[in-house]
């Protein structure tokens, strides 16, 4: 079954629906979602994602990122997915919104209005290895230091909503 991912304006007023792959070939705009999650000590989650996945394998990334399916809301999808990839739920909250467009490598773009959810979790989790190889908690001091030495382990659109992330918190 072919996935969808919902086109929109930078309003984000829905234009139409395209087949994930197609908008992520041409770089067209869509609606997507990431998620931060934070332990007890303030670290924040990162998922490394399958090497099976079609593009940025094996890097590294924030806890979950997707796409919302044709009438469901942001944090519906958010949810999902949290169970989905992880096997966990949590409570979540909104903090902002933005677009970005990132190159992520073999002619593909993410071109997204991205809707950034936080929350907290302390627990178990139950890996989709399809998705999803491994899990940690790291400190945002040593998130910064790993990152400035080798940002090749991480996912592009990571790098730029951690930014983002950083100027609105």
């Amino acid at each position: 079954m072919e996935e969808l991912v919902v086109l929109v304006t930078p309003e984000d007023q829905v234009l139409g629906q395209m087949e994930k792959m197609k908008a992520h070939e041409t770089g067209l705009l869509h609606r997507a979602f990431s998620v931060f999650l934070f332990n007890e000590n303030g670290e924040m989650l990162l998922q490394k994602r399958a090497a099976k996945k079609y593009h940025s394998p094996d890097q590294w990334t924030n806890a979950v990122c997707s796409h919302p399916k044709v009438n469901e809301t942001y944090l519906e999808a958010a949810n999902r997915r949290l169970n989905e990839e992880l096997g966990i739920s949590t409570v979540l909250n909104e903090k902002f919104n933005f677009i970005y467009k990132a190159e992520v490598g073999q002619n593909l773009w993410e071109h997204e209005l991205d809707h950034v959810f936080v929350g907290k979790f302390e627990g178990d989790f139950n890996l989709n290895e399809d998705e999803v190889s491994e899990v940690r908690y790291i400190s945002m001091n040593d998130l910064e230091i790993e990152m400035t030495e080798k940002p090749e382990h991480f996912t592009e659109w990571f790098k730029i909503i951690l930014k983002e992330y950083k100027e609105h918190l």
